[in-house]
């Protein structure tokens, strides 16, 4: 089991706290994240693309010439798809992109995405991130601090209005709740800012694993 500093928010030492390895020393899977990376960004397609068929067209009652005699090809209507202003043939309609990925590949694939971040040497892991206002400056403050201005993705445990907002205007800053924490978020920043009381929520909601025998050697999976 991994141990990691814990620090103040003046970078300051303020203890140790040993990382779970199935959370935070899993085998990095590209596979995995590639997956998950995929299937959040379909949800965001958000497919309200239209187009028009011969049916929804307006015009083009009446058929443009007699049926014969005149020598040009028979034509019924000048709604046609291949008449000027006509209806699309087979164009996109609103639709839906997002597509289901097992819960299991999903926490497998955020396990991959924090063991990323942790073998980088990109994960931080505070004692606790407060403030009594709403002050951007102080976050600018604490993320010069801690070493993280490139970049960084502030995970905390529990609502806080007040880092929340006071974040919104950082370049490059972001903060998110340990429930909500996911895989694309976490590969977009470059650093990995953790509360110790957000390390022990994902602990507990990615470290449930189970045993199955394969070929007569236990083989960890997760539940």
């Amino acid at each position: 089991m991994a141990t990691q500093t814990v620090v103040k928010t003046d970078n300051s030492k303020a203890g140790e706290i040993e990382l779970s390895p199935l959370v935070f020393e899993a085998q990095v899977k590209p596979d995995l994240l590639h997956a998950e990376v995929r299937r959040q960004l379909a949800l965001r397609h958000r497919g309200t693309h239209s187009t028009k068929n011969r049916n929804a067209v307006s015009g083009g009652g009446s058929k443009p010439w007699r049926q014969k005699g005149t020598g040009r090809a028979r034509q019924g209507t000048t709604r046609a798809p291949q008449w000027a202003g006509g209806g699309s043939v087979f164009g996109p309609v609103p639709r839906e992109y997002g597509h289901a990925l097992p819960k299991k590949v999903r926490a497998a694939a955020l396990r991959c995405a924090l063991s990323l971040r942790a073998s980088e040497g990109a994960l931080v892991v505070v004692d606790s991130i407060t403030l009594d206002g709403f002050k951007t400056q102080r976050v600018a403050e604490i993320v010069r601090a801690l070493g993280v201005e490139t970049g960084a993705l502030i995970v905390i445990a529990e609502p806080n209005p007040m880092v929340e907002r006071s974040a919104r205007n950082i370049p490059r800053v972001d903060v998110i709740q340990a429930v909500g924490l996911n895989v694309y978020d976490v590969l977009h920043h470059k650093n990995l800012v953790l509360t110790q009381d957000a390390v022990e929520i994902l602990t507990a909601r990615l470290s449930k694993v189970g045993k199955r025998v394969r070929d007569g050697s236990a083989v960890e999976a997760s539940s």
